[in-house]
């Protein structure tokens, strides 16, 4: 396997700034190099994503991200379905990282911690009382695992004892505890600080994919109430303005940060989704459009911005790490934006690739894909990469071309009855 990938990387970055790729052909040299993120470079303790390429700040190269790692597991399915990955070597994997999971990684009433050390299991602090359960990143890590499970479902010991893993992980997550008993989930529970963090989780954001799931479980399910009075109740929830004249029918102004429309619709399949809401579809695709518009508007004249060389998100930047959007920009364009916006515009985000492969390859392409961000601006460029913004690249692409992550979670039984005790509607649930 690892021959392969060097076989693979040497042409990669020997063809870098020649423009004799197909279309898919690039798309399948984007997938592979991205992915020995996740194959490469995990934790080999643990087998999960570390947070980042570099050394996190205040901590060592232990640090793995537990919603990054639920992307990375999306990708190595890409991964084996593309046959960049032998299925048995990927079993292997996935059956490191939820024995890991499973026995040595600590929970808070089911939930993982933001960041954890992939040798010992014990949480990181993730911010100053940010040291217990993360339940919205506890979503991203179950959204990639029931993913998993409807994916390895051949009938070997192996496959039958991962995906009994999994369910085992899936089942064991408190989501109605981190309700307070209240219409209102809640971000972190610490074991030392309880719940003083007090962040509810609301508005449009990234996190969908928490109440759908808290929604769906077997065994700690949220009441409907709690997404209606909960999720919904903020004055950045329902937008319906126009921008660029194109109507927005959620979020902030101007949308937010392009990660707003990734990070829960690697599974969750927006395509005729819809609730008394919106249409998710329409939200996820105007949100791109705006951001692109916004970036050849470039009000603030940065150098570099057009056409082909958009997307806004969170990533690091030439100041440290932030959360760029029309809102908050400061001339840094991230890959991850354009790139894994593919199911929504497809011919946008392909002049973007092409730009940053053909144009900006020599600066911006490496090791493990496009690195994390760039600002022409400043003249600089990120010597990084990000789990959260690597995974979606390679996820997102594939629902591009084939659908495949989106039909595999979608078709999970417990993803369907959440969606319809929520009351959405989508092709995917069964009558």
């Amino acid at each position: 396997m690892k021959q392969l990938f060097a076989f693979l990387t040497i042409i990669a970055l020997v063809s870098c700034n020649q423009k004799t790729q197909s279309d898919d052909e690039l798309l399948d040299l984007v997938q592979l190099q991205t992915l020995k993120y996740f194959w490469d470079f995990a934790d080999p303790t643990s087998g999960l994503a570390r947070e980042r390429s570099n050394v996190t700040t205040n901590y060592g190269n232990e640090v793995s991200t537990i919603g990054g790692s639920g992307f990375g597991i999306m990708g190595i399915i890409v991964g084996v379905e593309r046959g960049f990955i032998g299925r048995e070597e990927a079993v292997d994997r996935m059956l490191k990282i939820t024995h890991f999971l499973d026995t040595i990684a600590v929970r808070f009433h089911g939930a993982y911690p933001h960041w954890i050390n992939s040798e010992t299991g014990k949480a990181f602090h993730f911010s100053e009382k940010d040291n217990g359960g993360d339940l919205v990143e506890t979503a991203f890590l179950m959204e990639g695992l029931l993913t998993a499970h409807q994916y390895y479902n051949k009938d070997n010991a192996k496959e039958t004892e991962l995906r009994a893993i999994i369910d085992k992980l899936w089942r064991t997550v408190e989501w109605n505890f981190y309700t307070q008993g209240k219409n209102q989930l809640y971000w972190h529970w610490s074991p030392d600080f309880g719940w003083e963090m007090n962040h509810p989780i609301r508005g449009w954001d990234e996190c969908l994919i928490t109440y759908i799931l808290s929604a769906a479980s077997p065994t700690y399910s949220i009441n409907p109430e709690v997404y209606h009075q909960g999720w919904t109740n903020t004055d950045h929830f329902i937008n319906g303005k126009k921008y660029y004249d194109i109507t927005l029918p959620l979020g902030f102004e101007y949308g937010g940060p392009l990660f707003f429309s990734h990070y829960s619709f690697l599974g969750l399949d927006p395509r005729g989704l819809k609730d008394q809401y919106a249409d998710y579809w329409e939200q996820n695709v105007a949100h791109t459009k705006i951001n692109r518009a916004y970036c050849i508007d470039n009000p603030k004249k940065f150098e570099g911005y057009g056409e082909n060389c958009w997307g806004l998100t969170a990533s690091d930047n030439y100041k440290g790490y932030g959360g760029q959007s029309p809102t908050n920009d400061n001339g840094t364009i991230t890959p991850t934006a354009a790139l894994s916006a593919f199911p929504y515009t497809p011919e946008y985000s392909m002049q973007a690739l092409k730009h940053f492969y053909n144009d900006l390859g020599n600066n911006l392409w490496g090791e493990y894909g496009f690195k994390d961000a760039f600002n022409p601006t400043e003249n600089w460029y990120a010597d990084s990469y990000l789990a959260i913004d690597q995974g979606p690249i390679i996820v997102m692409i594939e629902n591009y071309r084939s659908q495949l992550l989106w039909n595999l979670f979608m078709s999970h039984p417990d993803v369907q009855n959440g969606l319809k005790k929520l009351g959405f509607t989508s092709p995917h649930i069964n009558p």
